[in-house]
């Protein structure tokens, strides 16, 4: 494939058939740089081959666009919906998560020509208003595994001793956003989806809670604070810990965030030297929660930050959630402490993720794409340097187990106010 830079981010009521090719080709651009055996390989349960993502989203547009809605339409290849749809049980049986890394085939260019009919196929179905709901959940689906494609390379290239790097790049310029807090008296807010906009379901239906005063942050927790952390024997201090956490820390002798080695870490671009006043990157919600305890504060409630971002929102571009450090191009993301609540790191809350009230899982089979899900996992907030630009607000629920930590996960601390 050639090597391409795509940008990821969608200007200001751009069409929706122009946005769906952007989004299509940042896919493409990802993986260019990678072999075929780059692309196959497997690291984790958790994580997915690079071509596995390619086929996976071009299999929802297929699937739920194309194969339900344009007459006609003969599906690409009659056996690859077995082997690359993903958690769909409406959509019969498919291939065990875990032997996603055994498909030698097909191949990343069978893929690519996959995508190419699919696409070409998808031209007249822009034009029919009552599609543009599924067409946009469709382009923020692929998005999301944009990022995971970016993380689940990373974590894959990790494991090669020989510390790969598949592309060249150095550390981001660091801004420092300071050391101050975000203030919030209290009160009644009213949190999830507000606008006529794209919003997943697990965003609704909006609804009021009841907040205490607090404040929030001005900036994440870094690298270097998370060193003194350590020093201050964090790991080997059971206090500071949960009691899910602290039997994970000893059952995989956990000792420091992942992607760590004296002072480097690991990143697309190989090993190179941590920056201590980058935000610290690649940690569970065990080690957050943590964190938090040990400094003295604690994490925010998913509303708690969602509170603070709408009310800077139309006020302060740097809490702008198209703002920050996020994904524009197929380049190494790294968190580099830009200013704002957007960008560099998802950042862990204390909030379970669980549904709204009223939340009401959509019908048919995309139905399964969020609700399902809502048991034992913990929302983050925000965005991170792998997230595509425009892909998040202030609404946004990102969730995972509080032991997963391969996403650019980070935090930042609040405390209450009375």
């Amino acid at each position: 494939m050639p090597q391409t830079r795509q940008m990821a981010g969608f200007a200001l009521g751009e069409d929706l058939q122009v946005r769906y090719g952007k989004v299509r080709a940042l896919s493409e651009a990802l993986v260019a740089p990678l072999s075929d055996a780059d692309a196959t390989i497997q690291s984790m349960e958790d994580a997915s081959p690079a071509k596995w993502h390619l086929a996976h989203t071009t299999w929802f547009w297929e699937t739920f666009l194309l194969r339900d809605n344009l007459d006609g339409y003969g599906l690409f290849d009659e056996n690859w919906p077995f082997v690359f749809n993903s958690y769909y049980e409406a959509e019969g049986e498919r291939i065990a998560r875990f032997s996603r890394g055994m498909l030698s085939r097909p191949t990343v260019h069978e893929i690519c020509q996959w995508r190419a009919h699919v696409d070409a196929a998808m031209g007249t179905l822009f034009e029919r208003e009552e599609l543009a709901p599924l067409i946009e959940l469709g382009l923020s689906h692929e998005q999301q595994h944009q990022e995971l494609l970016l993380t689940d390379i990373k974590h894959a290239l990790f494991q090669n001793p020989l510390g790969v790097a598949i592309w060249d790049g150095s550390a981001p310029h660091s801004v420092t956003s300071g050391d101050g807090w975000h203030t919030h008296p209290g009160g009644i807010a009213r949190v999830g989806k507000q606008t006529d906009g794209f919003a997943f379901d697990c965003e609704g239906p909006a609804h009021r809670v009841l907040l205490e005063p607090f404040a929030l942050s001005a900036r994440l927790v870094t690298n270097g604070e998370w060193a003194q952390f350590m020093a201050d024997g964090g790991y080997e201090n059971a206090a500071l810990w949960l009691s899910d956490g602290w039997a994970w820390v000893n059952e995989n002798a956990i000792a420091a965030p992942s992607y760590w080695r004296d002072d480097e870490h690991f990143t697309h671009s190989g090993w190179s030297a941590r920056n201590p006043d980058a935000p610290v990157s690649h940690i569970s919600y065990y080690e957050a929660d943590a964190f938090a305890t040990w400094a003295g504060q604690r994490l925010p409630t998913e509303f708690e930050w969602e509170a603070i971002a709408r009310g800077q929102e139309g006020h302060d571009a740097a809490h702008d959630p198209a703002a920050g450090n996020q994904l524009d191009e197929a380049e190494p993301p790294l968190p580099a402490g830009s200013p704002g609540l957007f960008g560099d790191c998802w950042q862990f809350t204390r909030s379970a993720y669980l549904p709204y009230p009223g939340f009401e899982p959509a019908p048919g089979a995309v139905g399964e794409y969020n609700g399902k899900f809502m048991s034992g996992q913990f929302v983050l907030k925000g965005a991170s340097c792998a997230t595509p630009r425009g892909h998040s607000r202030a609404s946004y629920r990102n969730f995972f187990y509080p032991h997963q930590r391969w996403q650019f996960t980070g935090l930042r601390l609040a405390k209450d106010c009375r």
